[in-house]
């Protein structure tokens, strides 16, 4: 569910370019004015108007959007100029970068996204980097987490709702084999289960886990660590519930001293046309607090009325 809002009676793509053309003339930019139109507008609707002011000015708005806007606007406003998949192939490919890597935000756009999502995201990574992701994950990342990065991009896993109770009770009793019955953790068996199984009947397994041992959560926290124990707890949180796992990544993104501004913009921009409203429900029953309030705590200026306006009314 979408917080986008549209106005009712929309100027055409055209119009929008030429209002954008405007607000970027004379000395400084109307930021205000830039947001008006592009964060009120959906996928479409932002593609219709990059076309216009291409064939118009002969000039990529992007470019034109880079050279106007600065700061943690800027690079949330030309975050959302993308497609979802475009979007979620540039945050990988600059996450896994030798020079500031970030493989927090390269292992949760991986494991949150269905295998429909990293199929699309892939053939983009590809068509626009000319490098395959499993290329890079190899590269850039190490040990049991580029296994299970490498096994996820790569299975095709079912995403109906169809659950196996009988394969997920035999998970169940594999993974607890594998990690808190031995000493040490058999991180092939955890690899195996959480890249082969779909959301419905991982849920499934976390269930039937409960139920004879305790919280399959707890026991990935103890038998392992870094960027794989994030991995699996990814993998799992979203197969039970997508919009809570993402609540709380904004929540520890705004909690304590400072922002994690990246996370926030990167949460922000890729979740308001999926499940931004799930997720603000999420927040409001978790934290006692509405999202929008958080963030309007926050964050300040321009960069706050964009965030804002792409998370729609506060109730």
């Amino acid at each position: 569910m979408s917080t986008l809002t549209i106005p009712p009676v929309l100027s055409s793509p055209r119009d929008d370019a030429v209002q954008l053309y405007r607000a970027f003339k004379g000395f400084g930019c109307d930021s205000a004015a830039v947001i008006n139109v592009l964060a009120h507008r959906d996928q479409t609707q932002r593609a219709l108007i990059q076309q216009e002011y291409k064939a118009m000015y002969s000039e990529e708005l992007s470019k034109r959007l880079t050279s106007e806007l600065s700061g943690k606007l800027e690079t949330a406003v030309l975050l959302w100029m993308h497609d979802p998949a475009g979007r979620d192939a540039l945050i990988v490919k600059q996450a896994l970068n030798p020079d500031i890597p970030d493989l927090t935000a390269a292992t949760e756009v991986i494991c949150s996204r269905t295998p429909s999502q990293i199929q699309h995201f892939k053939h983009i990574y590809y068509s626009r980097f000319g490098v395959y992701l499993e290329n890079d994950i190899e590269i850039y990342t190490s040990g049991d987490h580029q296994k299970l990065l490498l096994a996820y991009v790569s299975t095709q896993r079912y995403e109906g709702l169809e659950v196996d109770r009988e394969m997920a009770m035999k998970d169940a009793k594999h993974l607890y084999k594998a990690g808190e019955k031995k000493l040490g953790t058999d991180e092939k068996t955890f690899i195996h289960i959480f890249s082969e199984r779909s959301r419905s009947n991982l849920h499934a397994v976390a269930s039937a886990y409960r139920d004879m041992y305790g919280s399959l959560k707890k026991a990935i926290k103890s038998e392992t660590s870094g960027h794989f124990e994030q991995g699996l707890l990814t993998i799992l949180r979203c197969s039970e519930n997508p919009a809570k796992y993402f609540a709380k990544v904004l929540y520890k993104a705004m909690k304590g001293l400072g922002t994690n501004d990246s996370t926030l913009i990167r949460v922000i921009v890729t979740r308001t046309e999926i499940d931004m409203q799930y997720i603000k429900a999420e927040y409001l029953k978790k934290y006692r607090k509405t999202l929008n309030d958080a963030v309007h705590s926050e964050t300040s200026s321009h960069y706050r009325t964009f965030l804002l306006s792409l998370l729609g009314p506060n109730h």
